[in-house]
């Protein structure tokens, strides 16, 4: 049992606050909740794990709702990009060829650091979404590996796609059908298994054909799995859709069986009213990422308070939802959105929505029979905080510097900021293959 006493309980998504509370967490759950040294306190058992908490915060763990692990090694990059006049470029000139620069120990490694930024950053689940067309087989174990080793929760799938040729669009639906397949071993295995599960990826419908959707849309059906893809992050892809294939895109992908309450759907800044209607019916997730729009230029979703189901990603930026709630309420004054900053809590709630639908059991709340995830932050507030005020603190003080320990599926993953493992030996060895990577990448024309 883990014991963490004399705690500040923040649950920043119900408006509740606790006061010296001891948290008894056992078999990856909270059990139990106890005023700190009452009578109802129980001793300590032999193997008990105690940690103090005096003076500082626990909170429900982050959610990151959209993530791309191979960018792990990209951070800096210096290499021979050219042009980026607009979305379709970055993709050609970057990402395109980074994904291809990358081989099976890379995408390891990068799936590791980016395991331990995201525990760092008190997020405790990932939702990743992952492209490497010249190591695809087995690539999403190679992912698994870097969850497993840190103890974070989420889930992955490779991103298919047309344009690296019809073999690499076979392979990476063959590599969603094995890791599927892989994952429900784990579900299986209950609290014995890892706690990653899977979806079934596509890249964007712009470079998926219809026959390929056709099988992601069989595939989900038979896994159980949801699909998960980005969609009108930029015009082209709207534009696309409508001159290829004469329909809208949200129309495509429901033809095909692709929409669902286990699918994700990225960005959507292009989309019409009733295609909105159709997710929302659908009972769809929608991944808000506010700093990779920017960063892309692609423009801002002034639609997002129609999106019924929204959850809050990064697009590869990194896991830290500290920053990207930020950006997320600072974007969406800018832009003249009528939302304040406790109107955008939801939103980052929303990714313990996609937890519980692909875990079952309940999510984010420090609450008897809520998983424990758990963030321990250490903020030395200057001004009242309470679970009312919450939004306000994260959007103007709190920060991913303030997190000291994190509890994942009821084990302690990170404590004092410090992994039970040599972290210094894995970042040195991340900057020497990122260096390789770059030369790659360099030699890898679009």
């Amino acid at each position: 049992m883990i014991r963490i006493r004399n705690a500040r309980i923040i649950n920043p998504f119900d408006g509740e606050t606790l006061e010296d509370r001891d948290i008894l967490i056992e078999n990856g759950t909270i059990h139990d909740l106890v005023p700190s040294g009452g009578n109802d306190v129980p001793p300590p058992g032999d193997g008990d794990r105690i940690i103090d908490a005096a003076g500082k915060l626990v909170i429900p763990g982050m959610v990151c709702s959209h993530h791309h692990y191979y960018s792990g090694l990209a951070r800096g990059i210096v290499a021979d990009i050219g042009p980026t006049p607009d979305f379709p470029s970055i993709l050609a000139e970057l990402w395109w060829r980074m994904d291809r620069a990358l081989d099976e120990e890379d995408i390891r490694l990068s799936s590791l650091i980016c395991s331990m930024d995201a525990i760092r950053s008190g997020t405790t689940a990932v939702i990743d979404h992952h492209s490497s067309p010249n190591c695809i087989t087995g690539s999403l174990d190679a992912i698994a590996d870097g969850f497993i080793t840190t103890g974070l929760r989420g889930a992955s799938c490779y991103e298919v796609t047309d344009r690296n040729g019809p073999e690499g669009m076979e392979r990476g639906i063959e590599e969603n059908a094995r890791f599927a397949q892989r994952t429900s071993a784990f579900a299986a295995a209950g609290d014995a298994g890892p706690a990653l599960r899977s979806h079934v990826g596509g890249h964007a419908p712009f470079t998926i054909p219809d026959s390929a959707l056709r099988r992601l849309g069989d595939l989900c059906r038979d896994s159980g799995s949801g699909f998960h893809c980005h969609v009108a992050e930029d015009r082209y892809d709207a534009s696309h859709s409508h001159a290829v294939h004469r329909k809208d895109i949200i129309a495509r992908l429901n033809e095909f069986g692709l929409l669902g309450e286990k699918s994700i759907l990225v960005h959507g800044l292009y989309l019409e009213d009733h295609e909105i209607d159709l997710i929302n019916e659908s009972d769809t997730f929608l991944a808000h990422n506010p700093r990779s729009n920017m960063n892309n230029g692609v423009g801002y979703n002034g639609k997002l308070p129609r999106f019924r189901n929204l959850g809050l990603g990064t697009d590869g930026i990194g896991a830290d939802m500290f920053e990207e709630f930020k950006f997320a309420a600072f974007k969406h004054r800018d832009a003249g959105g009528k939302w304040f900053p406790p109107d955008m809590m939801p939103m980052l709630g929303g990714g313990n929505e996609i937890l519980r639908r692909l875990f079952g059991g309940s999510f984010g709340r420090v609450a008897p029979g809520f998983a424990a995830d758990l963030a321990i932050l250490d903020y030395p507030s200057p001004a009242p905080l309470d679970a009312g005020n919450f939004a306000g603190h994260l959007a103007f003080g709190l920060n991913s510097g303030s997190v000291d320990t994190v509890i994942i599926n009821g084990k302690v993953v990170m404590e004092g900021r410090r992994f039970p493992f040599d972290e210094q030996a894995i970042y040195a060895e991340a900057a020497r293959r990122a260096r390789e990577v770059w030369k790659k990448i360099d030699g890898l024309r679009p």
